[in-house]
């Protein structure tokens, strides 16, 4: 029996679905860590670009990976909490400002200055998914990041609001709760990434964390310790993969495989020389290819994507004020070479983000790029046990509709990890 607190996180994208059972301990509040307890991983069916296309179909990928997940922890989870991503997610910037009629700012001002800043009118057709703030002003003292206690008659607060699509948010539910679970809450899949992979220093020396799925890339930007900009380009992997269909005259299945195991981004890191034999297929006897034009394929296409990244982090007005660089993460970020062609596109200092740091258990389970997020939104799910006291337990159910009181009541509190 585990006495300890109990998290489930679900991470469904284009081309795998991954589940994570992991228990909450360490020095809560502050500095929660994670055990991994148990990992599901399975091919994804009826996603498309990171949104729901068939729901039978995903429904079975979720169930798939959850009972995966379950027969190696031994833990049966109630409420998830659940990645999204896609082109629907859009953000914008709000303000709110509120007076101060006692001695010193307290936290129920904080609170109505936050509540003020959100309460922009939504779209019908959209739903709030994250409000963040910024920082504060007190009078005309800016920068400021925690308000309370200090002394002024006017509080300010610039928020960042996230929201997503109405339908996508529905149909990934929908299908949660017909595989028979439920969701605790939402989260934008590239915040839990940075939440994993990311470094307090980084983000407030200014990074851009680039998730390169199979659907789409996502990329969130971080200066000054906030989340400044996010962003989503509709390419990915899957692209790569259709340019090698067409460009080597080879099948689908026999593309993911080469480029899973030869695949390569940069054309100066491969021989020329060198050939890849083919095996043979029902309609064609052994083969051979270079793999010096199988690189330049996928050499390419990630340049056209890295291309549209610069662009978008020249379009957010951060060019030249990302001094922590990049760090790349996702599913295609194990790709050989792709570093070394990041550096080379946008000229600034690049890892690769992989889970491990605040994890235990079966932590090396999750040490690859491709589990950035996953182990992210298990750790969202660990701050917010922290948040409630670890009243929150593994036996604790969630109406299927998504996000509970709790959870509502403190959407404004992400800037102690967003």
């Amino acid at each position: 029996m585990i006495s300890e607190p109990v998290v489930v996180a679900l991470d469904i994208g284009t081309a795998y679905t991954t589940a994570l059972v992991a228990s909450v301990h360490g020095d809560l509040p502050r500095a929660p860590r994670l055990k991994v307890l148990g990992l599901g991983h399975t091919r994804t069916m009826g996603l498309r670009r990171g949104v729901v296309s068939d729901i039978e179909e995903a429904t079975r990928s979720i169930r798939a990976a959850v009972e995966e997940a379950v027969r190696v922890s031994g833990v049966a989870p109630d409420a998830m909490y659940v990645g999204i991503a896609g082109e629907h997610v859009r953000a914008v910037g709000s303000s709110g400002v509120v007076a101060i009629s006692g001695d010193e700012i307290t936290r129920p001002d904080v609170d109505r200055v936050n509540d003020v800043a959100r309460a922009m009118a939504i779209p019908q057709d959209r739903e709030l998914l994250h409000a963040i703030p910024q920082e504060y002003r007190v009078d005309k003292a800016d920068g400021i990041r925690d308000p309370v206690g200090m002394i002024g008659t006017r509080l300010e607060t610039e928020m960042y609001l996230v929201t997503i699509g109405s339908s996508p948010a529905m149909n990934l539910r929908k299908a949660i709760e017909r595989a028979g679970y439920k969701t605790r809450e939402l989260v934008l899949e590239s915040l839990a990434s940075a939440l994993s992979v990311l470094t307090d220093e980084e983000k407030e020396l200014g990074v851009v964390l680039v998730e390169l799925g199979a659907g789409t890339t996502d990329l969130a930007i971080f200066h000054e310790g906030k989340i400044r900009h996010l962003g989503t380009i509709g390419f990915g992997g899957n692209n790569v993969t259709s340019d090698l269909v067409q460009g080597l005259g080879i099948t689908q299945n026999d593309a993911e495989q080469l480029k899973e195991v030869y695949g390569c981004a940069y054309e100066p890191l491969v021989d020329p020389e060198q050939v890849i034999a083919m095996p043979a297929s029902g309609s064609h006897g052994e083969r051979h290819l270079s793999r010096e034009l199988m690189t330049h394929i996928i050499h390419q296409r990630m340049d056209e994507i890295f291309d549209k990244v610069q662009r978008e982090i020249q379009n957010a007005g951060y060019n030249g004020k990302l001094n922590a660089g990049l760090v790349l993460t996702g599913g295609g970020a194990s790709l050989e070479g792709i570093s070394e062609l990041a550096a080379d596109v946008f000229g600034l200092g690049v890892r690769i983000g992989v889970p491990g740091v605040k994890l235990d258990g079966l932590s090396e389970s999750v040490s690859d790029p491709r589990f950035a997020t996953v182990t992210g939104l298990a750790l969202y799910g660990a701050h917010r046990l922290a948040q409630s006291g670890g009243i929150v337990t593994r036996r604790t159910g969630l109406s299927g509709g998504g996000v509970d009181k709790f959870a509502n009541k403190v959407k404004t509190w992400f800037q102690d990890f967003f």
